[in-house]
Parts: C-alpha cells; sequence; structure tokens
C-alpha cells in the first residue's frame, strides 16, 4: 500500500510540481491550498508525512502544526520556509516537526527527506505500542522490596519521574538498573513520549555515532539512506544509555556536546538538528576512577551526574528477597503454566544464605528454573543450582526476621492461589487448619487478608 503525503502550500505551481515528483515516486499524494484545508482532511483520514509551508492563508504553517500534534501525534512533518526565515524553521522543529526545507526546493533533496521523515513516523507508531505495552509493566510493582533502602529509592524515582534531568544509575550488574531506568520514564511526565534503550557496549567503536546520531545517506561506504540516530528516536523523551563506562572517548566528546548545545548533528550532515531528551546513564563501573584515570571525561560525568541513584546488591537487602521470591513465582507459573504449590523451608533458608553475586537477575533466573523442574509440588533444595539437601539448617540471627517475612508471604500466597480456601490451604502447606490459623495469629496476618479482596501487595509505594 502506498505511502500518503499530504501537501499544504498555498503557491500553486510549486505543490502541483512537488506532487507530480511524488506521485512519479509511487506515492498517494493530498494536496491542500492552505492550512484550514490541510487541517480538515487530517480529521477525516489519516496520512503518513505532511510537507507544509510556514507562510499560508486561513491558517499558518505553525498553527497547523500544533493541531497535527494533538489530533496525530506520530504523524511527521516537514516545513517549507524561504531561506530568510530559517529561525521559523527551527523554531517549528522545537515544536515538533521531524525537518525543514529551504525554497527553492531541490527535489532530490525534498525525496531524501520525505524517506527520512516516512522512517521516523514508523519508529513513532511502532514506539507508541511499545510504550503502551510497557507502561502497563513497568509502574513500582516491577520494583520490589521493602527494606530501607529500596524505600528510599522509591521516594527519589517519584521525584525523578515529575522533572526531566539527567539520570545517574551506579550498581553491581543484576541490580535493576533498567527497571529503575523505565519506572523514572514510565511513571511520569515522560510516560507518552519514548523509551530508548541503548547498550553502549554491544555496538562496535566504528559504528557507535553513528548509531546514536545518525547519518545521511552516502556518509560512508554501505550507508545507502538515511538514518535518524538514538537521539532523534527519543526525541521528548528518555534515552537510556547502559554501560556508558565503555563510550570511546571521542565519542564521550561528542555526547557532551549534544548535553550542552541540545542539538544533534548526524555523520554527513551539517545542519543541527534541536532534540529535547532526558539521559539516564548506567554503569557497573567506578566512573570517578576512570575520570582519575583519563578513560572518561570529568565533563561529562557532571553533566550525566545530575541525580545519583546508587543501586543496593541483593546481599544488603537480603530481607527482599521473600518478596522477590513470590513475584517471581507468580511471574514464571503463569508465563510458563506451571502448577508449583510453594517453597520448602530448606530451600527458603538456602536463597536467604546465597552469596547471589549476580544479584536480583540471578535469583529471578534461578527461580524460573525451579518453577520449570517442580510442577505440581513445593520448590525444594534438590531445585536450587548452588544448594544440596545435606546443606546446614543454621541460620545467623540477622536472618530471622526475613525468614519471618517470608513465611508470611508465603502463606498469604498460598491463600491466594486456593481462593482463601483455610482447609485446602493448610492441606497444600502440609499443617492442621488449627495450626494455619495459629500461624495467622503470631504472623499478624489480618483476618481481611485472608477472606476475600486482594492480599497484601508485594511493593510498598504505589
Amino acid at each position: 500500500m502506498p505511502k500518503t503525503i499530504l501537501i499544504a502550500e498555498d503557491e500553486q505551481v510549486l505543490r502541483e510540481s512537488l506532487a507530480e515528483l511524488f506521485r512519479g515516486e509511487g506515492y498517494e499524494v493530498l494536496e491542500a491550498p492552505h492550512g484550514k484545508a490541510a487541517h480538515d482532511i487530517l480529521l477525516q483520514r489519516p496520512v503518513d508525512v505532511v510537507l507544509s509551508d510556514i507562510r499560508m492563508p486561513e491558517m499558518e504553517g505553525m498553527t497547523l502544526l500544533g493541531h497535527i500534534q494533538k489530533i496525530a501525534p506520530e504523524t511527521p512533518v516537514i516545513i517549507l520556509t524561504a531561506y530568510g526565515t530559517v529561525e521559523s524553521a527551527v523554531a517549528a522543529m522545537r515544536a515538533g516537526a521531524v525537518d525543514y526545507l529551504l525554497k527553492p526546493v531541490d527535489f532530490n533533496d525534498v525525496l531524501m527527506k520525505i524517506e527520512r521523515a516516512l522512517q521516523f513516523g514508523e519508529m513513532s507508531r511502532t514506539q507508541k505500542v511499545i510504550t503502551e505495552q510497557l507502561a502497563e509493566g513497568s509502574t513500582f510493582h516491577n520494583l520490589v522490596g521493602n527494606s530501607a533502602p529500596m524505600n528510599r529509592l522509591f521516594e527519589t524515582v517519584r521525584k525523578l519521574s515529575t522533572v526531566r534531568s539527567n539520570v545517574l544509575l551506579v550498581g553491581e550488574s543484576g541490580t535493576g538498573k533498567e527497571l529503575f531506568a523505565r519506572a523514572i520514564h514510565y511513571n511520569g511526565i515522560t510516560r507518552e513520549k519514548p523509551f530508548i534503550a541503548v547498550n553502549c557496549g554491544a555496538i562496535p567503536d566504528s559504528l557507535i555515532e553513528s548509531e546514536l546520531f545518525g547519518y545521511r545517506r552516502g556518509a560512508f561506504t554501505g550507508a545507502m539512506r538515511d538514518k535518524i540516530g538514538y537521539f532523534e528516536a527519543a526525541n521528548g523523551g528518555t534515552l537510556f544509555l547502559d554501560e556508558i563506562s565503555t563510550l570511546p572517548v571521542s565519542v564521550q566528546s561528542s555526547l557532551l556536546r549534544v548535553l550542552e548545545e541540545k542539538v544533534v548533528v548526524p555523520v554527513g550532515d551539517t545542519h543541527p538538528r534541536p532534540i529535547n531528551v532526558r539521559i539516564i546513564a548506567a554503569s557497573n563501573q567506578d566512573l570517578e576512577k576512570l575520570v582519575a584515570d583519563k578513560g572518561f571525561r570529568e565533563d561529562l560525568l557532571y553533566r550525566l551526574n545530575v541525580v545519583k541513584l546508587t543501586l543496593p546488591p541483593l546481599r544488603q537487602r537480603k530481607e527482599d528477597i521473600p518478596m522477590l521470591v513470590h513475584h517471581f513465582l507468580d511471574k514464571y507459573t503463569k508465563e510458563l503454566n506451571k502448577r508449583v504449590s510453594g517453597i520448602t523451608n530448606g530451600a527458603v533458608r538456602a536463597l536467604l544464605n546465597h552469596e547471589w553475586r549476580g544479584n536480583v537477575r540471578e535469583l529471578e533466573n534461578v527461580i524460573e528454573r525451579a518453577v520449570i523442574f517442580a510442577e505440581d509440588r513445593q520448590i525444594g533444595l534438590e531445585d536450587l543450582p548452588f544448594a544440596t539437601p545435606g546443606m546446614s539448617d543454621d541460620v545467623t540471627e540477622d536472618l530471622k526476621e526475613a525468614i519471618t517475612q517470608f513465611e508470611r508471604q508465603h502463606i498469604l500466597y498460598a491463600l491466594r492461589r486456593h481462593n482463601y480456601d483455610k482447609a485446602e490451604t493448610a492441606r497444600q502447606l502440609g499443617i492442621g487448619i488449627s495450626s494455619l490459623y495459629r500461624k495467622l495469629d503470631e504472623l499478624q496476618i489480618p483476618k481481611t487478608l485472608t477472606e476475600s479482596g486482594t492480599p497484601e501487595a508485594t511493593v510498598t509505594p504505589g
């Protein structure tokens, strides 16, 4: 199905010439002699790209652009302007236009920019679908924990979600840096805008600059068409730069310039493109030490480190393990369609005593594996890759409270799985009904949480 281009231009000769050019390239073309006519068309049907003059009768291009931002925000707009009014084009780009063309129009240039705009529009529509899907599952409930360090982080995330300040996330691998980045993005003012995640360490040094900033056709061997970079793709939203410490020093300089000037220049281009992007950078390396070793620019670190969040390793918040275990049990019994009735005390102690060098990611992998092999029974020691049935039952004093909390969550989990049928819950737990009632009293589980409604949530903030 051919792409549709809407031309809003009051100069009839130019409008008809452009329409003939686009039809010759296989596009469907709609013509409007002024902004109001273009607006009426957009109210009736979707188009793939709008090419609009700035100065038009009845409705000017800037007004039309504002309406498009409301009724069809994923539709890319290219602004047409005379040579002496470039400032108006720049203002239009800051207001949401993806590009601009100077009169008199170069037909080769306009075809390249139309193709580029179509690519941008496709990315925007795809990103909208992804955003809607992720927004449902990227709120605080994916940041599980009730420990003091996590509650402090949750409060900081709430504050950061209301602003566009750059954020630096530091912590060991597996502590959930991308989850925190998504929580900041999807819980506040940027939730309807793009979230683009980039693993800087996974892109070859020779390609990182063109991937971040985009490139023009012919900029280098193999550049057969224009391509927008990650910065433009994330415009208006958040760009998450993981493993920021792996960026070559030369690219660090380019990144610093983008952060300072708020424009990008694609490789092979000379025209700066305004961008409005919040950067969330992440590193498991000591960036201050890298600065001292001349491996990271100090001025770039200052730009990234407006707010710094240090994510604690799992071994420093073991009281959160019970909540995390039940969170992952819920997740993987549903995803894998497995019936798992719970987890044994021996397995609990093994989980609480484990060192967790891989942090939450390692725990998630362990629970996923255990769910696969423990169908129709409880997860036991034999289902844990690091544990054996002969492991010691000794538990250090500082873990006793964690075990109590785990037992509390475990009983609530069992009640929920059996629709709050206490007799069936007691049978599955391997205890008598009177023992279950005694446990409910000992663990101070309110009666209202054992009969109906929703049992106690596994996340403190909401």
